[in-house]
């Protein structure tokens, strides 16, 4: 078995390449070495690639977040967020906390949300008097939610790369999803009176003003909604789902009339991009993918990792451990995309439900982006913000400490990811 593609895919991401390009040198070297496999392979596999239908559902997720971004949807449940929550201690935090949970079902994205927040709500925290690098640890460490909530694009890109049903995906992380916000407005309540941060609010919004909020941020948040029902009731495939949303998302810009022509070509373009960087990983993951299946790559991996233990929870809290190390040095996405084909036959032959698995490794690779050394969503925020990688780790580490707790509650109670979606698909 040759083991220089894998040498050369991590030499390459160590010295700064970027991580598609160096999946595609890795990949494209084993084709040119072997002397058995004609280079005509490596270009078939990643055009092969963009021919899937579920992978249309992530360009059509991400242009539903940019279309509700312009239509004026974000600031409109940021209002009804701080009017839920605006007069409690930390309100500001709060509203961040709870922010990302409702754009989760909209947004999929944790880059974009962590981006989004830094702009609107890290300078009004620091007006109203919060530490700086706080409401940077708050606001990337809150982002996780958004991944889990669906429709999450990880969930989107492991549903595609483990071939598991994307709508049991999407409703195992409604729960998940909202105990971890619930245990996050707690740390946020803890700290805040430790550090004695102030409301954002000096009383309670009234029972009108909070329907105002709800009404105008409504249409919005039916959106999550509608696309669960309609997956359930087979209105839609997941990725018809997407379709609807940008539609949806459209008619609710043009009837708040904020939506205008002159946004469609910075709608265009922003989705393209975004579209643009998931998918060239795809693309060349997918070629690499065939050096690995031709060299037996994941099964040598299974069979290694079934002789160190039989028993199922073991198996995934090791497997844990190697995802927080992965996710340290890799990128979220593209270690989902990697990983996910070695990794599910082997929880699988132990009896772990991939869905619950799915839940699991999105989450824990998405925790590895508030991590140091490398950690996207900590470089996003800091860089927007302007607070050093020193400080952000020093008041993030109380979020540590809660994000890996939550990871290991996810991974011993699998019934947290599974009930939902045993209760709407029946269980198998």
């Amino acid at each position: 078995m040759s083991v220089l593609p894998i040498i050369i895919l991590l030499a390459a991401i160590a010295i700064g390449i970027p991580v598609a390009m160096a999946i595609g040198m890795a990949g494209m070297f084993f084709f040119v070495v072997s002397g058995t496999m004609p280079t005509e392979i490596f270009i078939q596999r990643i055009v092969a690639v963009t021919h899937s239908f579920p992978l249309l559902a992530v360009p059509l997720f991400i242009m539903t977040g940019v279309v509700m971004n312009y239509a004026g949807i974000t600031r409109r449940m940021m209002d009804l967020a701080e009017a839920m929550t605006g007069h409690w201690r930390g309100g500001l935090a709060q509203v961040n906390v709870l922010l990302s949970t409702l754009m989760g079902g909209v947004a999929g994205s944790a880059n974009a949300d962590a981006a989004m927040q830094a702009r609107v709500l890290v300078p009004e925290m620091s007006a109203r008097g919060y530490d700086r690098a706080f409401s940077a640890a708050v606001t990337a460490s809150s982002a996780i939610i958004s991944v889990i909530i669906p429709p999450g694009i990880g969930l989107i890109l492991y549903g595609f790369m483990g071939d598991v049903s994307i709508g049991k995906l999407f409703l195992a992380g409604i729960v998940p999803g909202i105990v971890l916000c619930g245990a996050m407005m707690m740390l946020v309540a803890v700290l805040a009176r430790r550090n004695g941060m102030r409301p954002s609010q000096d009383k309670p919004a009234s029972w009108h003003q909070r329907w105002v909020a709800l009404r105008a941020a409504g249409l919005a948040l039916l959106v999550p909604a509608g696309i669960v029902v309609g997956i359930r009731l087979g209105i839609f495939t997941p990725t018809e789902a997407g379709a609807c949303a940008v539609a949806f998302a459209v008619i609710i810009g043009l009837v708040l009339r904020e939506l205008k022509w002159s946004h469609l070509r910075p709608i265009l373009e922003q989705t393209s991009q975004a579209t643009a960087v998931v998918l060239l990983v795809i693309c060349m993951a997918n070629g690499f993918g065939f050096y690995m299946t031709w060299e037996r790559i994941p099964s040598a991996v299974a069979d290694w990792m079934l002789t160190l233990t039989s028993n199922p929870i073991l198996l995934l809290l090791l497997i844990n451990l190697m995802l927080i190390a992965v996710g340290m040095f890799l990128e979220g996405s593209a270690a989902l995309i990697l990983l996910t084909p070695i990794l599910v036959p082997v929880v699988v032959t132990l009896g772990v439900d991939p869905v619950h698995f799915g839940i699991v490794m999105v989450l824990n690779l998405t925790i590895a982006g508030v991590t140091p050394p490398l950690g996207t969503l900590m470089f996003t925020t800091c860089a927007i913000t302007g607070v050093s990688i020193r400080r952000f780790i020093q008041a993030a580490l109380p979020f540590y400490a809660l994000l890996f707790a939550m990871l290991l509650v996810v991974t011993l109670v699998p019934q947290l990811s599974l009930w939902l979606p045993d209760l709407k698909f029946g269980q198998g």
